[in-house]
């Protein structure tokens, strides 16, 4: 069953997912059309990224992600289809695909290059009918004039040593939790034999837990989520508040020798 998905800064009080998806399904009835998020802050491309990038490779291969974030995208942007890691993303060139994945595309092309279409809705226009195309077996070869390339944004990155990884909050969730870009692999490999410490906001903590109702109600926790990343919360409250946190804010995990 051909699925596509649809993350969109669209919302849900307006007209503009169901004329998305009606678009969709006028081209294929038979598709499955999946929500993501239409929360999306309004053309936060690093929102949009975080979210793509952590539920993506949960569904099965080849399904075709509609991407609607900051969609009209910069002046004389370009509107692409790319096939990365064995899946579709439909959506404006824009700098969001590149902070998705390290690895390297698969196939790329311009879809509003053969017949250009002007619109003020690229997402219902131009997205949604090369999206159902897609998913109904069109090869993206056909779809466009290929590329080589699509635009890359550098993300916050980690720095890390024999002594310390220093990172950052990339996200506040919905719960106010804080997600970090420290990925359990790094600190797998650099905390092995040795103790620590995790310094943010003026807080020391000497232990990471592995469920969140290790801590009693209202106190911090700090786990590995189920994506990979260090996130720091309180228990039945919200960190980014009560610790004072936000996106970017330092987190730092030292190591005794």
């Amino acid at each position: 069953m051909a699925i596509v998905t649809l993350l969109t800064d669209s919302g849900e009080t307006d007209h503009y997912v169901a004329a998305i998806k009606a678009k969709i399904l006028s081209v294929n009835p038979g598709l499955t059309l999946v929500d993501i998020s239409h929360r999306i802050q309004s053309c936060d491309i690093g929102h949009g990224a975080f979210v793509l990038k952590s539920v993506f490779r949960d569904f099965p291969k080849g399904t075709v992600h509609l991407v609607g974030v900051d969609a009209t995208g910069p002046a004389g942007g370009t509107a692409v289809a790319i096939q990365l890691e064995d899946h579709f993303f439909v959506g404006a060139d824009n700098g969001l695909f590149g902070l998705i994945s390290d690895k390297a595309h698969q196939q790329l092309v311009d879809i509003n290059s053969v017949n250009p279409v002007a619109s003020s809705f690229p997402e219902k226009d131009i997205f949604a009918p090369v999206a159902a195309k897609l998913a109904s077996g069109v090869a993206i070869t056909t779809l466009g004039k290929p590329l080589a390339s699509f635009k890359k944004m550098i993300g916050r990155s980690v720095k890390a040593t024999r002594k310390i990884i220093a990172g950052h909050v990339t996200r506040v969730d919905s719960y106010g939790n804080l997600i970090t870009n420290i990925t359990k692999t790094d600190f797998d490999i650099l905390s092995k034999d040795k103790t620590f410490t995790i310094q943010f906001s003026g807080e020391k903590f000497r232990k990471i837990h592995t469920a969140y109702s290790q801590a009693e109600q209202g106190d911090c926790f700090l786990i590995f989520n189920s994506i990979g990343f260090l996130e720091i919360g309180i228990y039945k409250g919200r960190a980014n508040e009560l610790l004072g946190m936000e996106y970017d804010s330092a987190v730092n995990i030292t190591f005794d020798e």
